[in-house]
């Protein structure tokens, strides 16, 4: 029987890892829902400039004390359809990271804030994810080639997967999806 997913793991997801070199030093990366900010510290790590936001106060303690990373305590999902509700100009980032977090009404305006010549990582979970347990319900879990379609004009793809996975760290299993891309226009 497989375990349930657990989401404290401190070491970044082995797809970010992979693709990572594709990274400048000295660029921009948004990490949005950075949760204990695994990817933030790597990324930090490396040399990009990261801006960590989460609305947990308790997730963000302690990541401004590495050098390259800002803290924002923001709540992303609040009246999601306003203008103003997101902070982020459009193409403001190099690299938008988002890991094991979907709300679609503001996806978008999330894909719009990477730049042109610019990344989209998207790692999250998908429909057939429920057997292993939260996220549970269709709101929260990507169909099968949502992400490919909803960057189809924009974006050139650089990986893609989906579909049920291992971690072989923890052993858990999940049905996800692992999307890189490149902003083309």
């Amino acid at each position: 029987m497989f375990q349930t997913h657990r989401t404290n793991s401190s070491e970044p997801s082995v797809f970010v890892v992979k693709h990572a070199c594709k990274i400048r030093d000295g660029s921009t990366l948004l990490d949005v829902a950075c949760g204990s900010g695994r990817h933030a510290i790597y990324f930090a790590r490396r040399g990009v400039h990261v801006t960590a936001v989460d609305r947990d106060p308790n997730s963000l303690q302690g990541l401004e004390s590495h050098d390259n990373i800002r803290t924002e305590l923001r709540d992303l999902e609040g009246d999601s359809l306003s203008d103003l509700a997101w902070p982020y100009p459009a193409q403001s980032f190099d690299t938008v990271l988002v890991c094991n977090y979907l709300w679609r009404p503001t996806l978008a305006r999330l894909i719009d804030t990477v730049r042109i010549g610019g990344f989209l990582i998207y790692e999250t979970y998908m429909e057939g994810h429920e057997q292993f347990g939260r996220p549970s319900r269709a709101e929260f879990l990507l169909r099968s080639n949502e992400l490919l379609d909803r960057t189809r004009e924009q974006f050139r793809v650089l990986a893609y997967e989906e579909g049920l996975r291992r971690d072989e760290r923890t052993g858990d299993s999940s049905v996800k999806q692992f999307y890189w891309g490149e902003r083309l226009k």
